[in-house]
Order: C-alpha cells, then structure tokens, then sequence
C-alpha cells in the first residue's frame, strides 16, 4: 500500500525536491500528496508545480492562534488520508493540535547532530562553536524545539577554512540523502518507536 505523505516547509523547499524525486526514482512505496506552507512566496510551492502537486497555503495573520490554522491543517490532512507528515524547512512550532494525531507519525529533518545545536541556524551554531563534526538528524517530532526521539544521523565532517555557505552545501546534501532513507524506512514498515529509543529492522528481516 502506498504511504500518503504531506509535507510542511516555508522556504526553497529543496528536501522536498530531493524527496520527490526519489520516491518517482527508487520505487518508495510512498506519494507526496499535498505540500503545506506558510508563506504565500516561498519556492517549494513553484517546485510543488512542477511536480502537479496539490498546495495549501495560508498566512498565520490570517488566525487567531497557532493552534486555529493547525486545525485548519488538520481537516486538510484528514480530508485527504495523510499517513505522514515531513517538515522540511518548516520554520514554526507544531502544537499538540498535529503532534497528538500524528504522534510517531511526523518527522523533522534538523541541519546539525542532535541533541547539539538544536532551533535555527544550526550549521551557523556548529561552526560557531568550532566542532569538526556536524551533520543532520531526522526524528519524531513531539512539539518541542527538535526534542523528538531520533530515528536517524548522518555525520558531516567540518573542514579547515569552512564558510556557513560551505558547510551548508554538504549539510544539505547529507539532508537530501537522509530524508528519502527514513522514509523507505517508514513506509516499509521497518521503523519501531518505543518511548526515546527508535529501532529501524533490517531490509530482509
């Protein structure tokens, strides 16, 4: 069966791009049917387009509170079957409105090694801190600032003379390999939450 799939993002939208096109590609058992967004401007929607995906787009201003367009969102998300939510590059707190429905259902990808560096400008906090490993982390959201139980990491090693823009470049590639993984993962069925600890079953278990 075919995993449905919504994803959230405010920007670019390149892990959505990266996504998309490796479930057309790989034969992921899963289709993107609807990208949500909160900015009327960003680029994911065009990127959206492209693929003849459905949107919903609304302004924050619009609502009274957070959790007034998250039920909003939900009634979409209920309307259409979504089996799964991936944030990508959605830069807004996700309330216990989306969380409890979707709870082990939703997942964030984060530019840097959780529990280090977590909220915005990860890779900006990572150089300046001056680790030599950083890398990208994709995890369960549970309404926290990127506190949800980790499925999986990909490290990134921080080179000698590194700029944000540089380092960026190779985090984000980690990114558009890391997201499609988990979720083959997830709509294989492999992947187990219990409590903080996430087990992912080998492919010929």
């Amino acid at each position: 069966m075919t995993m449905r799939i919504a994803v959230f993002a405010s920007g670019s939208g390149s892990n959505f791009q990266a996504l998309a096109e490796a479930i057309r590609r790989d034969g992921i058992p899963a289709a993107i049917d609807l990208v949500i967004c909160d900015k009327p401007s960003a680029y994911v929607l065009e990127r959206a387009k492209s693929f003849g995906i459905d949107t919903f787009v609304f302004r924050p201003k619009d609502y009274p509170s957070r959790e007034a367009y998250e039920a909003k969102i939900l009634e979409e998300l209920n309307r259409r079957g979504i089996d799964l939510i991936v944030l990508a590059g959605y830069m807004r707190l996700v309330t216990s409105v989306l969380v409890e429905p979707y709870y082990g259902r939703m997942i964030n990808i984060h530019p840097a090694l959780l529990p280090a560096f977590p909220g915005t400008n990860g890779i900006r906090q990572a150089l300046d801190y001056g680790v030599k490993i950083t890398g990208v982390t994709v995890h369960f959201v549970d309404g926290g600032m990127d506190t949800g139980p980790i499925i999986a990491q990909q490290a990134v090693e921080v080179e000698p003379g590194d700029t944000e823009e540089t380092l960026a470049a190779r985090v984000h590639a980690a990114e558009h390999q890391l997201l499609p993984r988990v979720v083959r993962w997830i709509a294989e069925g492999r992947v187990r939450l219990d409590g903080r600890h996430v087990t992912v079953r080998d492919e010929d278990h």
